[in-house]
């Protein structure tokens, strides 16, 4: 290898695709383990999966549904493949969450790919290695919500591009076909998230052009073709939604969209804030990118003296490759920056809007850690030094505060996150020393290998701690502890806010007492009428008259329950912050042959693996 240039490492097709499927393969491994055991995070997670579970339920994969109610936040294509999840293996949790993880396994292959052919098949698999084991992604990853299908779908249009936009540039059939293909991506991604799909990669692909001054060569881009593929796979949906819903269109494109972005202020953040979810979100192998941008610059290849004026073909051919290694430098940082950007400008963002930005942050990342072999072994164990000094800090700020933290469940959560920071501390503290005892370059991969067995173990701990969290952050115990009570005309009915999971676990409408929520916007409609429970009196009336009613109850608005009904409530079951109450003292029917006690007593629903 030159000094100061990269070189690419040429692999077989057949090694390559080896390469590539055994990355999709341990990345799948890695999402899949334990996929079924937390109970479903609340509100998102409940939300999706009832949508999903409601399709199968109604036979309807036109009008997505949430509660009964239509609910056009979302495309439809998640739900489906959801509810395709659920008919295969259960109405259980690691349905829910499949689609999240084939996604981002996916992912995680497309990056490697892209990574070896920009910089060669080592920093393919090192951006991948980074990008699995980043702690947002993996997170993710393993959580049901559209944001992986996006995340996918955007990466995959956006690798096809980079590899049709490459000499002879968009003349040949090749490239021409590869558009066909990105536009098919894009179109998915819309139906996975909506348009910002098309949008941001539409944006990220011409700043590039423009970028390298070869703008002038979108116009040879099959546009007509493009836009057939991507009308043809987009509309039918849009249309036939549009035809069975009025005011679909506008609702969808104007009021989740256009106003989402200026207006809404659901989730209040500064522009700062998806700084510290990348840095956080991307350790320690975001640590490494900033050493990517070292390819950027040209230089000169040494032992190759040329008269002056003439060229070797040597010194073309490494300046060659470092005008390819600057292009691709251009173009993750252009890909990374117009969508930390993007979702930076609005008030309204939640950390998951990142992870489309993740794939470059990773193979900037790869190529970072694989550019520590041309380093010194001074300026490595510097570098080592300083990653091992940052991750020390926040481990020891743990040790400290979780000494003073004893109660249950709390405790749990703090020995999960001993583990976490002991975890990375570790993984630096050996990839120093592996920098520190060898002498020659070849400390790359044990260096790599460190850091990845410490983020298996410390990803291990925060999957724990998420199972750890349930009291905080989810009711599925509540739900099975409810379930005898409820047979045939029950009412279940939340009082003044909605847990979006409970339909999902308990096969039933939700109805909503003095709240709408997010329902708000075609709960109007004549079908939607049974969710909601407008007023005390209603619900007062209904509870005295009907001879089964369960009410979930927030701990604060106890009192003026037990005021308000009659007969005096039962409480039956409890959860976090959540009371179940009953309308009747008639003990319920011993726990069902599928539900086991644990170590509390209370019943609890045996979980996918």
């Amino acid at each position: 290898m030159r000094a100061g240039l990269e070189t690419r490492e040429f692999v077989s097709r057949k090694r390559r695709a080896g390469l590539i499927g055994a990355t999709f393969a341990a990345a799948l491994a890695i999402f899949l383990a334990g996929l079924g055991r937390p109970p479903l995070f609340e509100p998102d997670e409940g939300r999706y999966a009832e949508v999903a579970r409601e399709m199968l339920a109604r036979g309807d994969f036109v009008t997505p549904r949430n509660d009964y109610v239509r609910y056009f936040e979302k495309p439809p294509l998640v739900y489906w493949t959801t509810a395709a999840a659920i008919r295969a293996f259960g109405r259980n949790e690691f349905a829910a969450r499949l689609q999240a993880a084939i996604f981002s396994a996916g992912e995680a292959a497309i990056t490697a790919d892209l990574g070896a052919a920009m910089f060669g098949m080592p920093a393919g698999l090192l951006g991948a290695i980074a990008l699995m084991l980043s702690p947002l992604f993996f997170a993710f990853a393993r959580f049901a919500t559209p944001d992986p299908a996006l995340a996918f779908f955007m990466t995959a249009a956006l690798a096809i591009f980079w590899r049709a936009a490459h000499p002879p540039g968009f003349a040949t059939r090749r490239s021409r076909n590869l558009m066909l293909g990105a536009a098919a991506m894009l179109a998915l991604g819309t139906l996975a998230k909506g348009p910002v799909a098309l949008a941001l990669a539409g944006a990220i692909a011409l700043a590039w052009l423009v970028h390298q001054g070869r703008v002038r060569e979108a116009l040879r881009i099959p546009w007509i073709g493009c836009v057939a593929a991507y009308l043809a796979l987009v509309v039918p949906w849009f249309a036939l939604a549009a035809y069975r819903n009025p005011g679909f269109l506008n609702f969808f494109f104007v009021h989740e969209h256009l106003h989402r972005y200026l207006a809404n202020n659901e989730h209040q953040w500064g522009p700062w804030f998806f700084v510290p979810v990348v840095i956080g979100g991307g350790w320690p192998w975001v640590f490494f990118a900033p050493f990517a941008f070292g390819a950027n610059r040209q230089e000169s290849a040494p032992g190759i003296e040329v008269p002056k004026g003439r060229t070797s073909p040597e010194s073309s051919r490494l300046d060659s490759q470092s005008v390819q290694n600057r292009s691709a430098i251009g173009y993750l940082s252009i890909w990374f920056g117009v969508i930390f950007v993007f979702f930076s400008i609005p008030e309204s963002k939640l950390g998951e809007y990142i992870l489309p930005a993740f794939p470059p942050l990773a193979i900037a990342s790869g190529l970072g850690l694989k550019r520590l072999a041309r380093f010194g072994r001074k300026r490595r164990i510097r570098i080592l030094l300083a990653l091992a000094a940052i991750n020390f800090a926040p481990a020891a700020a743990v040790m400290v505060v979780a000494v003073e933290v004893r109660r249950a469940p709390i405790a749990a959560l703090r020995n999960d996150a001993i583990v976490v920071a002991a975890a990375l501390a570790i993984a630096a503290l050996a990839a120093f020393s592996i920098a520190w005892r060898r002498k020659d370059a070849a400390t790359v991969w044990p260096i790599a290998g460190a850091l990845a067995l410490g983020m298996m173990v410390a990803l291990g701990a925060m999957a724990k701690a998420r199972e750890d969290a349930e009291p905080f952050t989810s009711y599925r115990t509540l739900a099975y502890d409810v379930s005898p009570y409820l047979g045939a005309g029950c009412v279940l009915a939340s009082y003044r806010h909605q847990v979006q999971a409970l339909p999902f676990y308990l096969e039933m409408r939700e109805v909503l007492v003095g709240y709408r929520g997010e329902l708000a916007s075609f709960g109007d409609s004549a079908d939607a009428a049974p969710t909601f429970i407008p007023t005390d009196r209603r619900l007062a009336a209904a509870w005295s008259s009907r001879p089964c009613v369960v009410i979930i109850a927030n701990r604060r608005d106890l009192p003026h329950l037990e005021t308000l009904l009659n007969p005096a409530p039962s409480i039956i079951g409890r959860e976090g912050k959540k009371f179940a109450l009953f309308n009747s003292p008639v003990a319920p029917p011993g726990p069902r042959s599928s539900d086991r006690s644990d170590s509390t007593g209370q019943i609890r629903r045996k979980s996918s693996n």
